[in-house]
């Protein structure tokens, strides 16, 4: 495993079921027990009718690029080393949105609904981060 470089996710009693489940290398995102709709990013509660029933569902892990940006300067130590990547908002088929990286495809093959899957990069022992490739 490579040196991580960039800086870690805090993780806080919201987001710690998040977090585990991407060192277990699945992806999860929450839903309202009341109102049945997804969200992401973690909440105590939910953003559509503030209900606190929220419950954590795993995700397909499958969704689509909504718009991405390629960068290509960047001096931040852990992401100079990677220039150029994309930064991308993905729908995933559950409806919720994630800012992410698209990797493993040259930055050049990115397009707006290219179908995309999450994959895990390890940071170190203790956090994963999903990331997401072209789909197979």
């Amino acid at each position: 495993m490579p040196e991580w470089k960039k800086p870690l996710p805090t993780i806080s009693g919201e987001t710690k079921p998040f977090w585990d489940a991407c060192r277990q290398g699945n992806l999860l995102i929450q839903r309202c027990g009341s109102c049945q709709e997804y969200q992401f990013y973690p909440r105590g509660i939910c953003a559509n009718c503030w209900c606190e029933d929220i419950q954590w569902v795993t995700a397909s892990g499958r969704g689509t690029v909504w718009t991405f940006t390629e960068t290509r300067q960047n001096r931040t130590p852990g992401f100079e080393e990677e220039i150029p990547y994309v930064l991308a908002l993905v729908e995933l088929e559950e409806g919720v949105k994630m800012f992410t990286n698209i990797i493993e495809c040259d930055p050049k093959e990115v397009k707006i609904g290219m179908a995309v899957e999450v994959t895990f990069v390890q940071a170190n022992q203790q956090v994963s981060i999903p990331y997401f490739k072209p789909a197979a």
